[in-house]
């Protein structure tokens, strides 16, 4: 008797081997119907996959973002077909399902892949998936693998990485690839295809490698599906942070200056300094005290964090200056900085929590087929804090980091977000620093603190950082896409390093544990979701100009200054339209640049000391005296929560 235990804790017996489907069809005809993969003691199979003992089975359908991967790695399959139908002599690499949809790195030699044959590809995709063939996954030997793709050094460079026993081929139709399995039962399920784009990238990943074509593309169960997606990906295009970037003069990019190091102009500086300053009052009220630290460290200083031995390799190299031997690295992280300004106090455990918050720019290396506007820099800053408490305040301390972070969110429109609790691979625990009894206290207070708060989390395994657990709050974008935000750790290690201790009411020596958080995250990536998010339509208190004065005539000038001054004596900044146009060009004009408020005077407003007020989406507001103007600005621009 073979005993299936299902998610909700119910078991199922069967007399001998079932497969998935089977278990489905068991439960309904329904489920069977729309079951197109499963989870088999915590591994994706096919649902045709004979289970012969003792199992837990998670039945996976379309809805399911497991599922969702299941069908678009298959979908890889049938777009690799596609290519090689057209480009016979090109050399497959890899085809993974991501976030949205796949994609599958080509070499495709002296040919060029021309958008032109995007559609036919699409064409042939589907005409091959109207075939409904299954797909069928089996061993071969290494030896063999070799031999099928000795032309391919792609492949054999894959193949030759794995052991006798690892090694699977899926075939269907007439196409056979190497593939570890997860595939739909047959390509009939695919009813609509995409092929989105191509882009170079490197053969994994690395610039010393060839460049290949990444082609991306996505599939669905119904027409309609697609359809909607090609919409919201239009609508995306219209939203996204680096055209409204350049179009409403937030940020820009040099390549004098540097690739992935973005230039803040005079409104997506103002935008910052609102930012930071709406999180610095937060913070201030929560107990935070406000430090800085410099923009490079000795490298030593990244060698005791263990930064240097994790990430050295792929950082920004060390900078030598005329003293033999003495090396800087632009600053990876602000944690070490702050570990050595807590070392700088003699602690008892009275004088515990410690919050030390700084707005710190930090540098990283990332590779240029991997920069993409401000969600992906090489320089950016993070909204960091470090947290020194005893053990006992740990869960508290955390807890109210939870608020803090739940607050910055909703207080800028953030509601569509899951929690991510980040654990380490239990199966790769040398990629981590720290003993076994330490990073089980971590992870152990992150899940009860997300208990607690009944936060809607998932936990995903081999995503900590090398030194703890986190806690990451995970925003959608115009296009479904989940980006890290607010991020929340737990850090026994770090302290063990740098040797931090306080004295506890025995009067001994005890080592702090110390959080790690950043509800923006960094400053780049939060204000690239949030100018997508909104559209550019930022919250009245933090739009960077939140008026403008439109004078209908030279001759009204001084008195839009005057306005303008008594504005800004209430910190509601904007700026005057002196330009010799007619009115309602000034209006239009102003309403693409998003100006919330335009305020219209000339020879009736100066007379009667009155402005006229169109708001941006709503129109004429009506005359009303400057007063009375701020007293309704400043009724409309407070921050909700």
């Amino acid at each position: 008797m073979i005993k299936i235990t299902l998610p909700d804790g119910s078991i199922k017996e069967f007399e001998s081997a079932v497969t998935p489907l089977e278990v489905a069809k068991s439960i309904s005809e329904g489920l069977a119907r729309n079951t197109i993969s499963a989870i088999v003691n915590g591994t994706q199979v096919e649902i045709t996959t004979p289970i012969t003992t003792d199992s837990t089975v998670q039945l996976l359908t379309w809805n399911d973002d497991l599922g969702k991967k299941a069908f678009w790695h298959s979908s890889a399959h049938l777009l690799a077909q596609a290519i090689m139908e057209f480009y016979p002599e090109a050399k497959l690499t890899i085809g993974p399902a991501i976030e949205q949809g796949f994609y599958y790195d080509v070499d495709f030699g002296d040919e060029v892949l021309s958008e032109k044959y995007f559609e036919k590809i699409e064409k042939k995709m589907l005409e091959n998936a109207k075939k409904n063939s299954t797909f069928s996954l089996y061993p071969v030997s290494k030896a063999d693998a070799l031999k099928e793709y000795a032309d391919n050094p792609y492949k054999t460079e894959l193949i030759s990485n794995l052991n006798d026993g690892e090694i699977t081929f899926c075939t269907h139709d007439n196409f056979t690839d190497l593939c570890r399995g997860g595939h739909i039962p047959a390509t009939g399920i695919v009813k609509a295809a995409k092929v989105l784009n191509a882009a170079g990238a490197y053969w994994r990943g690395d610039e010393k490698n060839k460049q290949l074509t990444r082609v991306y593309g996505i599939t669905f169960p119904k027409q309609k599906d697609l359809t909607e997606y090609l919409e919201r990906l239009e609508e995306a295009k219209r939203r996204d942070h680096r055209k409204l970037g350049k179009e409403l003069g937030i940020f820009a990019f040099s390549e004098k200056v540097g690739a992935g190091l973005p230039l803040w102009l005079p409104k997506g500086t103002a935008l910052r300094k609102k930012l930071e300053d709406f999180l610095s009052a937060a913070q201030k009220k929560s107990g935070y005290e406000f430090v800085m630290t410099p923009h490079i460290g000795a490298k030593e200083l990244y060698v005791t964090s263990g930064h240097w031995d994790k990430y050295g390799a792929d950082s920004f190299q060390p900078i030598k200056t005329p003293n033999e031997g003495e090396e800087f690295m632009l600053k990876p992280m602000n944690c070490p900085h702050h570990c050595e300004i807590y070392k700088v106090g003699q602690w008892s455990y009275k004088d515990l929590p410690k919050r030390f918050a700084e707005f710190g720019t930090v540098y990283r290396y990332e590779q240029s087929g991997e920069l993409h506007g401000l969600t992906r820099v090489r320089g950016f800053t993070q909204d960091d804090a470090h947290i020194f408490c005893t053990p006992d305040q740990l869960m508290a301390e955390f807890e109210n980091v939870i608020d803090l972070t739940l607050y910055v969110f909703k207080s800028l429109g953030f509601e569509d977000f899951v929690t991510q609790v980040s654990l380490r691979d239990p199966e790769n625990k040398e990629k981590y620093i720290g003993s076994d009894e330490n990073w089980k206290k971590a992870e152990d207070a992150i899940i009860e603190a997300a208990k607690k708060k009944n936060l809607n989390y998932v936990i995903e395994y081999g995503e900590a950082a090398f030194y703890g657990p986190k806690l990451d709050f995970m925003v959608k974008d115009a296009l479904g896409r989940k980006w890290q935000l607010g991020t929340i750790q737990v850090d026994y290690n770090l302290p063990e390093r740098f040797d931090l201790t306080y004295i506890g009411s025995d009067n001994e020596k005890h080592r702090p544990v110390m959080i790690h958080r950043a509800p923006f995250g960094s400053m780049e990536r939060f204000i690239a979701i949030l100018l997508e998010n909104t559209a550019g339509d930022f919250p009245l208190w933090l739009a960077p100009d939140q008026f403008t004065i439109l004078p209908i005539s030279e001759k009204y000038t001084d008195y839009a200054k005057k306005v303008s001054q008594l504005l800004e004596n209430h910190d509601i900044c904007g700026l005057i339209d002196e330009r010799n146009e007619k009115t309602g060009r000034k209006i239009r004009d102003a309403e693409l640049q998003k100006l919330p408020f335009m305020l219209i005077v000339g020879e009736n407003e100066e007379e009667n000391g009155t402005i006229s007020v169109r708001r941006r989406g709503e129109g004429d507001l009506g005359t009303m005296t400057v007063d009375d103007f701020i007293t309704y600005f400043k009724k409309e621009a407070k921050i909700t929560n």
